[in-house]
């Protein structure tokens, strides 16, 4: 890379860090510029841990361990301060981990770019389906399309770890761990959907064209 691409991918990498949902969640992985230039391995590893220790993160992760809590999920953890604080240790080491292995560690292995690339043109459907097959697809570094393995096995990788610390009564063998990551892939779907139609509105500092 040269030093002029360098400098425009620290600039732009800049401006979706200063992207937020009503100006406090983090909206960092979506850029609305089409051409962005891709990003490097430790821009890759920057923006992947300025999310997992960005205010906001913690205090969704909170919110995810007190519903889990007034569901009683995972009820091998229990009740009470000590049962929230279990919840809330194993949702963050849930998105830590993916966070760092299916945005940062695979994609800088594998050359993808964690990105999504915000269409914003055309008809409905269109950018619907651009939305939906970006959930199995990404960009590389090359800015080719292709199979977006960093996420699917990302969240393999995350399920799999996650066998480590939820209650022994949750762990039931492989296959929720490939149903899970199913289960990722359509989150994204919907993820993506949502950042095609209603998020720009909501994010404050979207730039591009």
């Amino acid at each position: 890379m040269t030093f002029t691409d360098l400098d425009l991918a620290t600039e732009q990498i800049k401006v979706q860090e200063t992207q937020r949902f009503f100006g406090a969640i983090p909206n960092f992985y979506v850029s609305y510029v089409s051409d962005a230039v891709p990003m490097t391995r430790s821009q890759k590893f920057s923006l992947a841990w300025k999310q997992t220790i960005d205010p906001a993160s913690f205090v969704v992760t909170g919110v995810i361990a007190g519903a889990e809590q007034a569901a009683n999920g995972y009820k091998g953890y229990g009740q009470g301060a000590e049962g929230y604080a279990k919840r809330y240790g194993a949702a963050y080491a849930d998105f830590f981990s993916s966070m760092m292995i299916g945005n940062a560690i695979l994609p800088s292995l594998l050359k993808q770019d964690p990105r999504y690339f915000y269409k914003g043109t055309g008809t409905v459907r269109s950018r619907a389906s651009y939305a939906i097959a970006n959930s199995v697809i990404c960009k590389g570094d090359n800015r080719h399309w292709q199979v977006n393995y960093s996420s699917i096995l990302g969240n393999l990788a995350s399920g799999g770890i996650s066998n480590l610390y939820y209650p022994a009564a949750d762990r039931k063998g492989v296959a929720p761990t490939f149903e899970n990551a199913a289960i990722g892939i359509g989150a994204q779907a919907a993820a993506n959907l949502l950042q095609e139609f209603l998020f720009r509105r909501l994010t404050k500092n979207s730039r591009g064209h």
